[in-house]
């Protein structure tokens, strides 16, 4: 019986590339804006991601914020929450503090500057090997920080919010540089994600990936960052609490790549994920539940800077759908002799190979994040 599942997941990956994406799958690339009906009708309710070329080319954003002058001017005086990380990743796995050879889940330390000492944090951050800085606060941050910038741009995506019948119930805003990285999660959003200056580079997985990211529980920690010292502690929670979290690295170093490999098979030996590249003056439209995985390039000024809006979804047959599928535990045969490794890379048979545990259960907020 228990075969017959893992064989149907297996298909269900591939088919709804198929099914949804086109064959080959593909994520639609469209000129311009789409009519509300049509972004209804072609991705909202299929669930299916696009981009979107010239999508926002009436926005003085596009021209003003690639300016540090104009951004240091028009944000003098307002503070903004800097988030920092000793490594770049936010939210994201880490050696436990008590026991380095387990992992937790990380937050940022979080510290209240004015913007213009913020944006120095971030440009510092080329040349600090052990400090990386990141303007990545969220929970409606635009709106709450940023306000003074609010004219440079629209308050929400206006063919969207006539296709969902709802404002976005939050704007968020970014500023990094290539030193920042986004771990594997996904959001309970509609997000409509716009790049102003430099690149996001998107990692895809569909819902129906849950398995292949062998989301698990681990405990909550955070950065503390020691001014007089230079130097970041890692603090659990206290009291203590776990968080489910994707464990999958996607770019794993060249030394760990072959144990990575081996750990997570799922993911390295099954569909590829989707990459979608998200320049200057393009938006990208990332479906709820959609599992990405973010790393950002710079523009000439050494910044990416961006700017999403979160609209409320549906909890509707959809999310009853995958949440039925993500509570299937999906049980890996206990014969290591059936993975194996030619090359360097894993080549088994996917239905039959691992450790013979079971990949984690989903919950709501499972891999939930917003560090893009």
């Amino acid at each position: 019986m228990a075969e017959n599942i893992d064989f149907s997941i297996q298909n269900l990956w591939q088919d709804v590339r198929e099914l949804s994406l086109g064959a080959p799958p593909n994520i639609d690339r469209l000129p311009s804006p789409p009519t509300p009906l049509e972004f209804l009708r072609r991705y909202v309710a299929p669930n299916k991601p696009c981009l979107i070329s010239a999508a926002v080319p009436h926005w003085p954003a596009l021209s003003l914020w690639p300016s540090t002058n104009y951004l240091r001017t028009t944000l003098s005086t307002t503070p903004v929450s800097l988030h920092l990380t000793p490594t770049g990743k936010a939210d994201a796995l880490a050696p436990h503090p008590s026991a380095p050879s387990t992992l937790c889940f990380a937050s940022a330390h979080v510290e209240t500057l004015p913007f213009p000492q913020a944006l120095d944090s971030v440009f510092a951050s080329d040349n600090e090997k052990n400090k990386v800085a990141y303007l990545q606060q969220q929970n409606d941050c635009f709106r709450r920080e940023y306000g003074a910038l609010a004219a440079d741009c629209e308050d929400h995506v206006p063919w969207a919010t006539a296709a969902l019948g709802c404002a976005p119930e939050a704007v968020n805003f970014w500023v990094g540089n290539n030193s920042s990285e986004t771990s594997f999660h996904k959001d309970h959003y509609e997000n409509l994600y716009v790049v102003i200056t430099g690149e996001k580079r998107f990692l895809l997985l569909p819902p129906t990936d849950f398995h292949r990211t062998y989301v698990r529980e681990y405990p909550a920690a955070k950065y503390l960052y020691h001014q007089d010292s230079g130097e970041f502690s890692l603090e659990l929670e206290d009291p203590a609490t776990n968080v489910p979290w994707c464990s999958v690295d996607p770019y794993p170093s060249p030394q760990e790549k072959r144990r990575e490999m081996e750990k997570f098979p799922l993911y390295f030996n099954g569909p590829k994920p989707f990459e979608v590249s998200v320049k200057a003056g393009e938006m990208l439209y990332l479906p709820s539940m959609w599992f990405h995985h973010v790393r950002q390039i710079p523009d000439d000024a050494r910044l990416t800077i961006a700017i999403n809006y979160w609209y409320d979804m549906q909890f509707d047959v959809k999310y009853a759908y995958f949440n039925f599928l993500q509570s299937i535990p999906y049980t890996l045969s206990k014969d290591p002799s059936l993975c194996k490794l030619r090359n360097g890379e894993a080549h088994l048979d996917i239905s039959s190979c691992n450790s013979g545990t079971q990949v984690s259960r989903d919950t709501r907020g499972v891999g939930d994040d917003e560090n893009d």
